[in-house]
């Protein structure tokens, strides 16, 4: 018998100066039993940097042709296509070609060999961005983790600062290609 995913549910207050949004998110995270905490959790934070009306998580960890996250518009045609990890470099590739804006957040202690690897390939796609988290902080929002959650992220000048009962996380993205938050 297969095993189900556990579901999370978060509350996501979201005040975002740089793009003027503001706005709370009753959100459900299915996690996949082969996804991590830490994953999770970076979907999450992939969710409160490019919050918008029509953005919502995809089915990436069982379809290989969707993204973790996405954005449609009112005709179908896709917007905004986020992937977390490290993905194969084909995936976005391909994904290049079916959205206008494709992101990529990596995170792990392979992220930096995995961008070696891949980073000559992929800064052909005009329109790809590529950003790093640091182990420390994605450790650290694993360790957030509850089946519910509250939290509250502040964006401003690039920055962000997640806050929740548990205590207060800086995240500083490190842009490796494209430019943070900037649609096509």
């Amino acid at each position: 018998m297969a095993i189900k995913a556990t579901v999370h549910k978060a509350t996501l207050q979201i005040a975002d100066m740089d793009r003027y949004y503001y706005a709370d998110h009753a959100l459900t995270l299915a996690r996949h039993p082969s996804e991590t905490d830490e994953r999770m959790m970076v979907r999450l934070l992939a969710f409160a940097l490019y919050a918008e009306e029509y953005l919502a998580f995809a089915q990436a960890m069982t379809m290989d042709d969707e993204p973790d996250l996405w954005c449609k518009d009112l005709t179908g045609a896709i917007q905004l296509w986020i992937n977390v990890g490290l993905p194969d470099e084909r995936i976005l590739r391909k994904a290049s070609g079916r959205a206008a804006q494709v992101i990529l957040i990596l995170y792990g202690r392979s992220a930096e060999i995995w961008w070696r690897d891949n980073r000559d390939k992929l800064q052909r796609l005009n329109n790809l961005t590529v950003i790093k988290l640091a182990p420390d902080v994605t450790q650290a929002l694993a360790a957030w983790v509850e089946r519910t959650m509250t939290l509250q992220c502040s964006i401003q000048e690039n920055q962000v600062m997640l806050t929740s009962d548990k205590g207060m996380i800086e995240i500083h993205p490190e842009v490796l290609q494209g430019k943070f938050r900037e649609f096509a």
